[in-house]
């Protein structure tokens, strides 16, 4: 299979994986006319008709797919459960046996001959067939779930409820083991361990309101546990409830006074909803208390003397708070690290007790006040670093003996480890957002084009979606390994895999990969600019970061090496924009209006450049200002009383002349910036994605060249395209530039169809590839 069928049958996989049957179906037809005697296609597309019910069809494809090529396991599978499906039950036995005869191991044919089995009566046979898959996989859950349906069946709840447990030992948010474990307790008459397992059941299928409903089950005979408690509250908070959120937090403590969890979650509610002074003064409360009593105590709260540390507010409501916060960060920064310094990590309590520190935050709002944070960074990067090197001694120094290198070409022992011009370089890439996300959008092309010959590509996904993006990742990579939410075994994969270079790609974002690339665990480390911060961690070597999003100098922003990619530094794939469909009226949008978009996180706009937004509407009388609302719409509330006062101070109405939508779909985003006239960005650290979207409109954006890479991110796009026309060099320039598109509809039409010739450019770009790999090649030559 060529390249170009090679991708498309990738896309297929993921629409397929993301549920987009239809849009799959299409394109594994579309394969089969240019190469009909695939049989992995017919299998796919017979999987696809089966997931449409359409069985005939599906059995029509699978029996083609097993004509082609009778050796594949999966196929026979895939025949059991059609035939299954249909009512040929014994057909459907012998096509999963056949499976399992071609590949011992294929567990699913194991579970689904069991599950025949046992509907024939057969107990015994289906017991030992599911015995048998669990010691072919210990950590596949079906398989205990079957086994213990099994002994539902015959009454035998003890044993029932023991091989749930023993499946959620190995997959602890697993819905359906949860359901039968609470059925189990409902039968064992063990009525509030029910309600908890149908609440978590519930909780991980994200039914907030029915895991609330089990949970205060709970609480109405006994009290909860604190796991409990924790997840009971964050059911609130999914729900925006946020006040009977802090209410569990709260009651929890009434039982658990010591409770770190239920403290931090009760802190951290107070941060995000706008509450910064108050969440300063119960963590500082909490200290005060655990310092005024034992030294156990003290140490139970050293986490929260962390996140007191990090404790800033989403939004400022002046300059001079800005100020205020960063110099309060800096000096518990400060504190912080003399604390640790002289505190003994040697010892076990005092050293786990720091890592939980670092496991509940980032510095991530310290990057959103426009400031220069190296100096900050590497103070936090080396306490990070201090702490993890405790906790994990053995990842710290990377063995040259630790390598999958032969000694040399003969294997004889005592050369020199070396790495040949035949063996691969081995990459791994490294994020919690490998799916529909900033990061995994923008950084996809950078394991779909790589050359296959020479690297293999390693992604490891740490966060809990898996949908098409993942799955595309996983089809363009060599490996995909998912595992969400266990630091060590992550370390221990990544160790194992022996790579020779590890690119976290968007450190700073989540507290774990924070801690991961606090240790060495690959000879070379890199960051890329997925969050376009230097990390300040003494583990990272080299920062990629690309050409036109780096201002002169930038190497004095950043602890690492910096390495500038050509041009944006990605390669982006022309994206899918749907004519226009929506209109004015169904967003609210006056018709008559010149229609400004500023769809930036409310984070990112700094109360000192909200004038702009009145002098705006001011001059340009029938403008409209659109933004889009935060998910906690107190922080909107908090956004739109800042803006109101600013526009009041200018004798403006600011609800005459704004908008707040809600956060909206892909599509409905697209069609918003299909309808507006004009898109505003935010100043000091601009937009990327929202920008490649606006501009794919055809959408002239105004943006400011900021003095660090993540102002500028905007301006390396325009400036690719050579749109410099919206380019400003200060607020005031900005303003003129805003004024002028919305007044002067020739200019503003004119630069529409600028971008319209010139943004093909920004697609494709094929230099940043070979200029990735070229710099893979030169760091890994002494290896």
């Amino acid at each position: 299979m060529d390249e170009s069928l090679r991708k498309i049958f990738a896309e297929a996989i993921a629409l397929h994986g993301a549920g987009n049957l239809d849009r799959a179906a299409t394109k594994y037809c579309q394969l089969l006319q240019i190469t009909p005697n695939s049989s992995e296609i017919w299998e796919h597309l017979g999987q696809i008709y089966f997931e449409q019910a359409q069985y005939d069809q599906a059995l029509i494809a699978i029996e083609q797919a097993l004509e082609l090529n009778s050796t594949q396991a999966s196929s026979y599978y895939y025949l059991g459960l059609v035939l299954e499906t249909l009512g040929d039950s014994t057909s459907a036995i012998q096509a999963y046996q056949r499976a399992i005869d071609l590949n011992f191991h294929q567990i699913e044919a194991h579970n689904q001959l069991g599950n025949l089995v046992l509907e024939q009566g057969n107990l015994k046979q289906a017991q030992a067939i599911y015995q048998t898959a669990i010691e072919l996989n210990l950590t596949e859950p079906k398989s205990y779930l079957n086994l213990g349906n099994l002994w539902m069946i015959q009454h035998q709840i003890e044993q029932a409820i023991h091989t749930y447990q023993i499946g959620l030992t190995h997959a602890p948010k697993h819905p359906q083991l949860l359901t039968q474990l609470g059925i189990a307790f409902t039968a064992a008459q063990d009525f509030p361990q029910a309600s908890l397992h149908f609440g978590t059941a519930a909780y991980c299928q994200q039914h907030y309101e029915a895991a609330i409903v089990s949970y205060q089950e709970v609480l109405k005979t006994e009290i909860g546990t604190i796991e409990l408690y924790v997840a009971l509250a964050d059911c609130y908070q999914h729900l925006g409830i946020f006040e009977d959120a802090i209410a569990v937090y709260q009651r929890g403590l009434e039982s658990y006074p010591e409770a770190t969890e239920l403290y931090q979650g009760w802190i951290t509610t107070l941060q995000n909803t706008g509450q910064i002074q108050t969440a300063i003064q119960l963590a500082e409360a909490t200290i005060q208390q655990s310092s005024d009593q034992s030294s156990d105590q003290n140490l139970k709260h050293i986490p929260i003397r962390f996140l007191n540390q990090r404790l800033l507010p989403i939004l400022y409501e002046n300059p001079e708070e800005i100020e205020h916060y960063r110099q309060r960060f800096s000096q518990k920064l400060t504190d912080l690290n003399q604390m640790v310094q002289m505190t003994n990590l040697e010892i076990e309590r005092l050293k786990v007790s720091a890592l939980q520190g670092i496991s509940t935050g980032t510095n991530f709002y310290l990057q959103y006040q426009g400031k220069d944070d190296l100096e900050l960074q590497q103070q936090y990067g080396q306490l990070v670093h201090r702490i993890m090197t405790a906790n994990y001694p053995e990842w710290t120094v990377f063995s040259s003996s630790f390598s999958r290198y032969s000694k040399d070409s003969e294997g004889s022992k005592g050369s020199k480890s070396s790495r040949t011009s035949k063996q691969k370089i081995r990459i791994g890439y490294l994020s919690e957002f490998l799916s529909w996300h900033t990061v995994g959008l923008v950084f996809l092309g950078w394991v779909r084009e790589f050359d296959r010959e020479n690297f293999e590509v390693y992604c490891y996904h740490l966060g809990s979606e898996f949908d098409e993006i993942t799955r595309l990742f996983q089809w363009y990579g060599d490996r995909l390994i998912h595992l969400p939410d266990n630091l060590e075994v992550v370390c221990q994969q990544i160790h194992a895999d022996q790579l020779d270079i590890l690119i976290f790609l968007d450190l700073g974002m989540t507290p774990q990969t924070t801690q991961i690339a606090g240790l060495r665990l690959a000879p070379i480390q890199c960051a890329a600019w997925g969050h376009p911060i230097t990390t300040g961690l003494p583990t990272i070597d080299y920062y990629i970061s690309a050409d036109l999003l780096e201002p002169k100098g930038a190497h004095n922003h950043y602890s690492e090496q910096l390495i500038c990619l050509p041009h944006l530094g990605i390669h982006y794939s022309i994206p899918d924009i749907p004519p226009l469909q929506r209109s004015r009226s169904d967003f609210d949008l006056d018709e008559n209006s010149i229609i400004y978009l500023s769809c930036q996180s409310l984070f990112k706009y700094l109360p000192q450049y909200d004038f702009l937004f009145a002098k705006i509407v001011q001059q340009v009388p029938p403008a409209q200002i659109i933004f889009i609302s935060h998910w906690n719409q107190q922080i909107t509330n908090q956004f739109s009383l800042r803006l109101q006062g600013e526009f009041e101070r200018n004798g403006l109405n600011f609800a005459d002349h704004c908008l707040m939508l809600p956060r909206l779909n892909k599509f409905d985003y697209l069609q918003l910036n299909l309808l507006a006239d004009i898109g505003l960005d935010t100043i000091g650290f601009t937009g990327f994605l929202t920008t490649l979207n606006s501009i794919a409109c055809d959408l002239p954006v105004v943006t400011v060249e900021g003095e660090f890479m993540r102002g500028r991110q905007s301006t390396g796009i325009l400036e690719r395209i050579g749109v410099r026309e919206t380019i400003a060099q200060s607020p005031v320039e900005y303003l003129e530039i805003a004024v002028r598109l919305g007044l002067d509809l020739n200019w503003r039409q004119a630069i529409a169809q600028k971008i319209r010739d010139q943004q093909a450019i920004l697609y494709e770009d094929q230099t940043c590839i070979q200029a990735l790999e070229k710099f893979y090649r030169s760091v890994t030559m002494s290896l």
